[in-house]
């Protein structure tokens, strides 16, 4: 009788993948460049701190799968950071990884080409190269934490992260946020609910010790001190939770569980009802809440991309549409821009008045 099969019963191969090393060394991080991702971060860590009374805007595109669509998006935003950086700290917004409800594209990273052949140490260069350019160019980056092995590969080159509402209540991500460099903005649960992301913040404040790789691929022991940077993010749920009272109730939750009041409004999810074109309503109310004296709501989040809307993948990549999203719809660039400088003009006398 043959012996029953026990390993890998539904594993089809193992291949093996350039170690974060590797990568790296492909890659490297240069010293002007580490400075300015370390001094972004501080930035972001002031406006935490309330030492700095900017508000900091995580903005770009739900997901990315065009590099240089990216880079094209990444060139203007950068003039218009320069533009509002008095009042607003602009972040970009690079997603290389999406969690999904059921089944569909995982992002750049796991499958670059876009076609189901899932050439993931590709993915990896091409995600590392392009936050290298964009940090070169002198804006910072944001992304999702999604997978607990990418931070190995590209960290180093983020400057905030987030933690989604499907994974928020991860004990394996809170672990990960733990020992994350980035400050890191916790989602509201799919439901619209707080627990799980003060939990998040309470867990990942705190020493952990988990499984993960080192830079040169090795199984290790990961052993952290705790991130105090984390903050919530509200992203409505059955319903928008961005107004006066849903941030009030925010606030009583965090300071009942002795923790900062930091909030970040995500503009787009369940407080737009997905519907692309609301978030700038969004984004003006919640700036006129810091206007009359909302002291705890820290940032904003937007999906914005070149042209409005989104796409699905084509069978023929050439039909793709340029700088449209293939995940969730975005504004587009002129909305994002007279955006960004509507509420810049609405801030600029009170931050001003701040600053003295």
């Amino acid at each position: 009788m043959a012996e029953e099969k026990v390993s890998n019963v539904n594993i089809i191969s193992q291949s093996l993948l350039p170690t974060p090393e590797n990568v790296q060394s492909e890659l490297p991080l240069d010293a002007e460049t580490e400075q300015h991702i370390v001094d972004g971060r501080h930035e972001v860590q002031n406006i935490l701190d309330k030492k700095d009374p900017r508000l900091f805007v995580v903005m770009g595109p739900c997901s990315i799968h065009d590099t240089e669509a990216a880079m094209d998006y990444a060139n203007r935003l950068k003039a218009l950071a320069d533009q509002v950086k008095d009042t607003l700290m602009i972040i970009m917004r690079v997603y290389f990884e999406k969690p999904r409800t059921s089944i569909g594209w995982k992002g750049l990273i796991n499958d670059p080409r876009l076609d189901d052949s899932f050439h993931i140490e590709e993915g990896l260069f091409k995600a590392r190269k392009l936050l290298l350019d964009i940090n070169k160019l002198g804006l910072t980056a944001a992304t999702e934490g999604l997978d607990p092995l990418s931070p190995q590969y590209i960290g180093d080159l983020i400057t905030w992260t987030a933690i989604g509402a499907r994974t928020t209540e991860s004990q394996t991500h809170r672990e990960m946020s733990s020992g994350l460099s980035t400050p890191v903005g916790f989602k509201n649960g799919t439901d619209g609910g707080l627990t799980v992301a003060i939990n998040a913040m309470q867990s990942a404040s705190h020493p952990h010790n988990f499984l993960g790789i080192n830079r040169q691929g090795q199984c290790a022991v990961i052993r952290t001190k705790g991130n105090q940077y984390g903050h919530v993010v509200l992203r409505g749920g059955k319903q928008p939770n961005f107004d006066s009272v849903h941030v009030a109730e925010a606030e009583e939750e965090l300071n009942k569980a002795n923790l900062p009041a930091n909030i970040v409004i995500d503009c787009s999810h369940g407080n737009s009802n997905k519907k692309h074109d609301r978030q700038p309503l969004v984004a003006e109310n919640v700036v006129n809440q810091v206007l009359e004296g909302n002291k705890s709501i820290v940032g904003l989040m937007l999906e914005s991309n070149i042209n409005e809307g989104n796409q699905s993948i084509p069978e023929n990549l050439a039909d793709l549409k340029y700088g449209v999203s293939v995940t969730d719809a975005c504004i587009n660039w002129e909305t994002s821009e007279q955006l960004i400088l509507k509420l810049h003009n609405k801030l600029k006398p009170m931050i001003a008045d701040r600053f003295k």
